[in-house]
């Protein structure tokens, strides 16, 4: 049993836990990944890319709440529990905003949200949800913004929210090329030196010369615009780091002692290098994999700042800033500020969680 307290990940978590920097990280980036897979469970606006606007409701403070009258389904929606769950339901109901209301015969006289010095308008009973006038819940809807609203009335708190899919999504996809690419040619690299090593290293030599911002937005301006050039993007500009760090690690493994001895075996090159070499430095690249999580949420916000990333209406922090940074010097400074902070908070914790990975994999360290 002590043997097994001792094992190399134990020693790696034990030390991991001591840094309470690293943990807060490691908290930071497993709630973000709920909030985004689960963004429907915690968001008010459950319609698609939480999209639903209401321009009488735009520019709302931060807690305001209105009433809505709530008219019959627009046309025929299939209901799909599943796909309703992660992408969010189609609006199929006219959302009215009021301030007052009254019933006459068989109609509901209100005025609107924006418009009190106007007539009063009417609609049907028997268009709402319910004509039970004594069920007020069925088609008059409460809601409140917690941190109100944009310029088109969507509320801000559910698009920040869901906007944390696009950072997730991005950082997982970009990081996954990145090793895939990164890893294959450090190997090759490292291992068959020679001819093999000078061509990859002139390959990263010229990729590291060119500005990594630069290098992106050349890469989707040749994809074009959307969500899926931005994976491709941001992944084929971040596996430099990977392949310098694995080329090194295999030019000092490759002479070892157990690479040795799997030659003398007749092990093939393939085998020695995916089952002996490269498990060995799966730590450092654990570590590279988390700081260009970091870099790949702000290229991805960076990207949609400029209109290159995530196109409208779906959520980006780095829309929502370049949508809102006008009102930094007026009252409503928090809508650009709001996903500033999200972009910072989740960079930093990725950050403290790639610096307590490399103090855990330290083999420098005390075993202790």
């Amino acid at each position: 049993m002590q043997e097994q307290s001792k094992s190399p990940g134990n020693v790696v978590w034990k030390r991991f836990k001591k840094n309470y920097f690293a943990m807060f990280g490691l908290a930071v980036v497993v709630i973000t990944f709920l909030l985004a897979v689960f963004s429907y469970l915690f968001i008010p606006d459950k319609s698609k890319f939480a999209n639903q606007m209401c321009l009488q409701a735009s520019m709302l403070s931060p807690g305001s709440c209105i009433d809505f009258l709530t008219v019959k389904p627009i046309g025929n929606h299939e209901k799909n529990n599943i796909a309703d769950f992660f992408g969010g339901k189609e609006e199929t109901y006219q959302l009215i905003p009021i301030t007052r209301f009254r019933f006459q015969n068989d109609s509901v006289f209100y005025q609107e949200l924006g418009n009190e010095d106007a007539k009063w308008q009417s609609v049907a009973c028997e268009n709402l949800i319910s004509s039970d006038k004594s069920d007020l819940d069925k088609y008059i809807t409460t809601k409140c913004y917690l941190l109100g609203t944009d310029k088109f009335g969507r509320d801000v708190f559910s698009r920040l929210i869901l906007a944390s899919r696009v950072s997730i999504a991005v950082g997982f996809i970009a990081v996954f090329i990145s090793l895939i690419i990164g890893i294959t040619l450090g190997a090759l690299a490292g291992y068959y030196r020679g001819l093999v090593d000078s061509i990859i290293t002139w390959l990263v030599n010229v990729v590291w010369s060119i500005p990594t911002l630069l290098l992106v937005v050349a890469i989707t301006l040749a994809l074009g615009k959307g969500f899926v050039q931005v994976f491709i993007a941001v992944g084929l500009t971040m596996w430099v780091e990977v392949t310098r760090l694995v080329r090194g690690q295999f030019f000092s493994l490759r002479e070892a002692q157990f690479v040795e001895a799997g030659r003398s075996f007749g092990f093939k090159n393939s085998r020695i290098i995916f089952k002996h070499i490269l498990p060995n430095v799966l730590g450092p690249v654990i570590v590279i994999a988390a700081s260009n999580f970091a870099s790949a949420i702000l290229l991805e916000a960076g990207l949609s700042f400029l209109g290159l990333g995530a196109q409208p209406p779906m959520p980006s922090w780095g829309m929502m800033i370049k949508e809102n940074y006008g009102y930094i010097v007026v009252d409503a400074a928090y809508l650009a500020i709001a996903p500033g902070v999200a972009i910072a908070i989740l960079v930093m914790a990725f950050t403290f969680l790639g610096n307590g990975l490399r103090d855990a994999f330290d083999v420098k360290q005390s075993m202790n």
